[in-house]
């Protein structure tokens, strides 16, 4: 079931839904979140059910301010404490100390919990509401199958899990790759997962330095989306450079097909119009943003046209080495693995 996120009788039949344990599609400016509440351990059961993800693999717990972070952390640092003001609402999910019997489903069992406000007016709308009914916070990992490409519209959620889930339609999603995650249970931020937040802006936010996580000799708590691969569609994803991609292609020759292109410049288009003919009528091609920004808004909905398309392979070209890629750059390292 379809409803238009911005209508209030639309957030009262979705906080029913939730308050009788059931799931919701839910916009956020990052991707669309399968949602349940986080403390009825029976709830969140059926996300991991409905995704097939292992019960073990924690789910980011969104809620609707600053404030409601007490409700699931049993401490917040200093440095945790100046994130949130500056970056919440917004693409940031924070790795605290999990306060004993609260969300230990959604924890994946851990006693650390991943914790985000998003920035989105559906879903504040939703969080908001669910709050005045005493739920505090919602568990919600992206609404597709686990380790799939994430949906960044409600079509791609009710496509992939049915139409009988109720989902709120917010719109495409503004950022359209997931939350930059920050492990804040070592004294000092520590990146687990690149977003559209960058390094450089959590630095200048809490004035730490952001560690890596493979520089660490303790182990890391699990978080979502860092599984080596993930993101994944049903073709196979190979990145290249943009020469690799022109070469293969033109050793191929009018023998490619079935194959998807996700490249800056049509191959083949020797004048920069896009017009060339370096490509068979069996190559899909769609043009690869040059901001890391609209690359970002585009790559999940990009993999999902060219998957619904049947292409069996998709030659992304290699995106820029530079800090405001990270996200992107990460999404597709491990749609390729």
């Amino acid at each position: 079931m379809l409803l238009d996120g911005n209508q209030p009788q639309s957030i009262a039949h979705a906080v029913n839904a939730l308050q009788r344990g059931e799931l919701v599609g839910l916009p956020t400016e990052t991707v669309y979140g399968l949602a349940a509440d986080a403390c009825n351990t029976d709830a969140v059961a059926k996300i991991f059910a409905t995704k097939g993800r292992p019960a073990n693999h924690p789910l980011i717990v969104h809620v609707a301010s600053a404030e409601g972070v007490r409700a699931f952390a049993a401490q917040v640092p200093v440095f945790a404490q100046r994130l949130m003001a500056t970056f919440w609402p917004g693409p940031l999910t924070l790795i605290l100390p999990r306060q004993e019997g609260i969300g230990a489903a959604a924890a994946g069992g851990q006693d650390s919990i991943g914790l985000r406000c998003p920035a989105h007016p559906v879903a504040l709308a939703l969080l908001q509401a669910c709050a005045a009914q005493g739920m505090t916070g919602l568990a919600a990992p992206s609404a597709n199958l686990f380790g799939r490409v994430s949906p960044t519209t409600a079509a791609h959620v009710q496509s992939e899990l049915g139409r009988e889930l109720l989902v709120l339609d917010g719109g495409a999603c503004e950022v359209g790759i997931e939350s930059t995650i920050i492990d804040c249970t070592r004294g000092a931020p520590v990146l687990l997962r690149p977003g559209q937040i960058s390094r450089a802006q959590i630095e200048v936010a809490c004035g730490m330095a952001v560690l890596d996580k493979d520089t660490l000799q303790a182990p890391t708590p699990r978080a979502s989306g860092t599984l080596e691969s993930h993101y994944a569609p049903r073709a196979k994803v190979r990145l290249m450079s943009a020469q690799e991609i022109v070469a293969k292609l033109q050793a191929l020759g009018p023998h490619a097909n079935n194959l998807g292109v996700w490249s800056a410049q049509r191959p083949g288009a020797e004048d920069g119009t896009g017009t060339g003919t370096g490509m068979g009528a069996g190559v899909v091609w769609r043009v690869q943003p040059k901001s890391a920004e609209q690359a970002a808004h585009e790559l999940f909905t990009v993999l999902r046209d060219l998957d619904a398309r049947g292409v069996q392979q998709i030659w992304v070209q290699q995106p820029p080495d530079t800090p405001e890629w990270e996200g992107v750059r990460d999404r597709l390292q491990r749609a390729a693995a």
